[in-house]
C-alpha cells in the first residue's frame, strides 16, 4: 500500500506566547531546582533546557493540529561518579509529567542486579516486574554496560536486553528509559548492541567537578544540614579536594560527601569529648581540624 500523503495545514495570523506556555506548563521551577541542587554542569543544563523547549513546541504543535508523531525520548547519561546524573534524571522525569509525556513522572533507578536472575527463568519476571513499577515514568539503569557480558555464555543479561528493548519501542509513550555509566563502557556497549543506540536519542555527557565547583558543593551540603563551615575549615576542604582528586576512586560530589559525612562524626566526637560544655552554636560548626584529621592529608606527609 503506497503512504498516504499528508497536506500541510495552512499557515494562519495565530500567535503563540511559548513564554507564557513554559511558564504554564510550571517547567521553570524544575529547571531553577535543577540550578540550585547542581553546581556547574552549563553544558548539561543547557542541553536539558533545549530538550524542554522541544517538547514545549512539540506540544503546542500538537495542539493546533500540525502533522505531528511521539518524539523518541529515551536518553544516555554519560560521566563520572557523583557528577549529578541521578539528580538529572529525577528532574527529567518532573519536566516529562508536567509536559504530559509521562502519566506519574517518577523515577525508578535499578542496577544489573535489579534486572537479570541467577538461573534460567529467573530473568523475564525480574525484568518485567521492574518495568511494571517504571511504566509512566523513567527508568534509570546505573551501569548499563554491565547487562552485557559476552564473556559469559551463560550470562542471562542479553534476555533482558532484549526485553527492554520490545518494551522501549513498543511502549516509549508511557515509560523513557536513561542508560548510565562511564563514557568508554558505555560506548562499547553500544557498539555491541546496536538496538539501543537506534532507540537513544539523547545522549547527554556530564563532565567532573571543577576545585571550586566541589568547594561550593560541600558548602550547600552542609548548609543542607544546618551546619557551616568555618573560615579555617573551607580552606581545609579546599585543601582536601586538591588531594583527593589526585588519588584512586574519586567520585566528585559523592566524595566531597562522604568526608563531609566524616567531618560531621568527628566533630561530634570532639565536642563529646569536651570537659565543659559547649556553647549551641559550635554544634553547627565544622572547624579545620575536623576536616584535616582525614587519611587524605596523612598520605601527603
Amino acid at each position: 500500500m503506497a503512504p498516504i500523503a499528508r497536506t500541510a495545514p495552512a499557515m494562519s495570523d495565530e500567535t503563540v506566547d511559548l513564554k507564557a506556555e513554559f511558564a504554564a506548563a510550571g517547567l521553570g521551577d524544575d529547571l531553577d531546582q535543577l540550578d540550585r541542587d547542581l553546581v556547574g554542569l552549563a553544558p548539561v543544563k543547557a542541553r536539558i533546557r533545549e530538550i524542554a523547549a522541544l517538547l514545549l513546541v512539540d506540544r503546542v504543535r500538537q495542539r493546533l493540529g500540525l502533522v505531528t508523531e511521539a518524539p523518541t525520548l529515551h536518553m544516555s547519561f554519560t560521566g563520572n561518579p557523583g557528577t549529578g546524573k541521578t539528580t538529572v534524571a529525577l528532574r527529567m522525569a518532573g519536566i516529562l509529567h508536567k509536559l504530559g509525556y509521562l502519566r506519574k513522572g517518577h523515577l525508578v533507578s535499578v542496577t544489573r542486579d535489579d534486572l537479570v536472575g541467577q538461573y534460567i527463568g529467573h530473568t523475564a519476571p525480574k525484568t518485567r516486574d521492574v518495568l511494571k513499577r517504571a511504566m509512566g515514568g523513567v527508568l534509570f539503569i546505573d551501569e548499563a554496560y554491565y547487562l552485557y557480558r559476552p564473556e559469559n555464555e551463560r550470562d542471562y543479561g542479553q534476555e533482558a536486553i532484549e526485553i527492554l528493548l520490545q518494551i522501549m519501542e513498543n511502549q516509549r509513550d508511557d515509560l523513557v528509559v536513561i542508560l548510565a555509566g562511564y563514557g568508554a563502557p558505555m560506548d562499547r556497549f553500544f557498539a555491541s548492541n546496536p538496538g539501543f543506540r537506534s532507540r537513544i536519542a539523547h545522549h547527554i555527557d556530564f563532565p567532573d567537578f571543577g576545585d571550586d565547583e566541589l568547594l561550593a558543593i560541600g558548602e550547600i551540603m552542609v548548609g543542607q544540614l544546618n551546619y557551616r563551615l568555618s573560615p579555617a575549615a573551607r580552606d581545609a576542604l579546599a585543601d582536601y579536594i586538591a588531594l583527593r582528586k589526585a588519588q584512586p576512586l574519586f567520585a566528585n560530589a559523592r566524595s566531597i560527601r562522604n568526608a563531609l559525612d566524616r567531618a560531621r562524626l568527628r566533630q561530634a566526637s570532639r565536642l563529646f569529648a569536651s570537659p565543659t560544655p559547649v556553647a549551641s552554636a559550635d554544634l553547627s560548626v565544622i572547624e579545620a581540624i575536623d576536616i584535616r584529621a582525614s587519611r587524605v592529608f596523612m598520605t601527603q606527609a
